[in-house]
């Protein structure tokens, strides 16, 4: 194996959290902000790029334009490495940003790559590779809610990713097709077709209230999907926090009718 051979266990139900377990000398790498806790003994080291044997190779300039593209998901130019230096096994957490689930992925059994959404990735073995995915489809790009850029996981080893609510996941026979909310959309197998359609009916376009555009994924192969995209929680708080902050009556049994009568 090209990458890290790491053991895990997940806790927790709707805030979840990742404990890797290292032997001597093997590492684990994460998004800035993921960790939680340490056991003594291990060695913390940041990294430009993800470590991995092919951005090695790359040289200085080949990592420069590898850590930029990371600027275009929207993540950092630097990882953390988290390296047991030590003897006897060690344990190291990362804690999910927000309600939701962490989901494990073998690339190794896996075809050695998936393509997620491009804030989903939490941590992974030493040796995974961590890039982006440009899409050639002019719809999917415009139109697809993660635009034309999503993350590109490759390897042999295991990679974790975190998404909100519950998540499912759906085998695709060859040629089966499933259409998904573009924000429930979490990764896919390489041999998935991933596509926009848009939405047939011009009442359904107007009235409908579910966007204009599905997600389109063709089998065979793999999908992962959430049921609470952040993108949805952030805009129902942001919606609450509009009405809330400026009631005055929070205790009161009228509620909204009070707001009326009130003049609000």
């Amino acid at each position: 194996m090209n990458s890290h051979e790491i053991d895990y266990k997940i806790f927790g139900e709707e805030m979840q959290f990742v404990e890797i377990e290292l032997d001597p000398y093997e590492t684990v790498i994460a998004e800035s902000g993921s960790f939680m806790m340490m056991d003594d003994g291990m060695e913390l080291s940041t990294l430009f790029g993800d470590g991995s044997h092919e951005e090695a190779n790359k040289g200085l300039w080949g990592k420069v334009l590898s850590a930029g593209k990371r600027l275009l998901t929207g993540e950092s130019l630097f990882m953390t490495a988290f390296t047991h230096a030590g003897p006897g096994k060690k344990r190291v957490s990362f804690a999910a940003p927000y309600p939701g689930q962490i989901v494990p992925m073998d690339l190794a059994a896996l075809d050695g790559r998936i393509i997620c959404q491009k804030d989903a990735f939490l941590c992974a073995a030493k040796g995974v590779s961590i890039g982006i995915e440009f899409s050639r489809k002019i719809g999917r790009g415009l139109f697809g809610g993660e635009g034309f850029i999503m993350q590109k996981l490759e390897g042999d080893g295991h990679a974790f990713l975190h998404a909100g609510g519950a998540i499912i996941e759906k085998e695709l026979q060859i040629g089966e097709v499933l259409r998904i909310d573009t924000g429930c959309l979490v990764a896919f197998t390489r041999e998935v077709d991933y596509d926009i359609e848009m939405i047939k009916g011009v009442r359904n376009m107007v009235f409908g209230g579910e966007g204009l555009f599905y997600a389109r994924l063709e089998g065979p192969g793999k999908v992962w999907i959430q049921s609470l995209p952040f993108s949805r929680l952030a805009d129902r708080i942001i919606s609450a926090s509009k009405y809330y902050g400026k009631r005055k009556d929070e205790g009161s049994i009228l509620g909204p009718l009070g707001d009326l009568l009130g003049g609000d």
